[in-house]
């Protein structure tokens, strides 16, 4: 008894360092903010509970997104076509990623520069792992392949 009431006890002081209406979640945060998404599968409804209807299932792990609104555990996002809709909060990542828009194969640069190496191509609908942007550039990782793209060119950059 006595080491349940100590636990007890640990756990409300544990509590008491979290201030109240401090977000539990990393996702829990002013809207638009850029995320991605994180399963194999991802269900995206027409509202905001697994009673509405699925309208879109998205098969593409890594996806960036914009996450528009906040409910409880759902999340009102759009896809880099315009698409909205809602999203349980679990199969969303807070990892940033871009995927590549536009007409026509991207040189992928050694640094920040278009006067720098060549590095590679892609292709637009490519997905990689968002790094540092500046001065118009932005690093990207494809599948472990690494070079700088103009951020134009990108979708899940800048302010969302």
């Amino acid at each position: 008894m006595k080491r349940f009431v100590v636990s007890a006890l640990a756990a409300l002081g544990l509590l008491a360092l979290v201030p109240l209406g401090a977000p539990l979640n990393a996702q829990d945060r002013e809207t638009p903010y850029w995320a991605s998404i994180d399963s194999e599968r991802v269900n995206m409804r027409v509202g905001p509970s697994v009673d509405y209807p699925i309208e879109w299932v998205y098969k593409r792990k890594g996806l960036p997104i914009k996450v528009i609104r906040l409910r409880e555990g759902w999340r009102l996002i759009e896809d880099p076509d315009g698409q909205q809709g809602w999203v349980t909060r679990s199969l969303l990542s807070a990892a940033r990623t871009a995927m590549i828009i536009g007409e026509g194969p991207i040189d992928l640069r050694a640094s920040a520069s278009a006067t720098s190496a060549l590095r590679w191509r892609a292709m637009p609908g490519n997905v990689g792992k968002l790094g540092t942007c500046e001065a118009g550039w932005c690093e990207l990782d494809i599948a472990g392949r690494k070079g700088w793209a103009p951020e134009d060119r990108l979708w899940g950059t800048g302010a969302p």
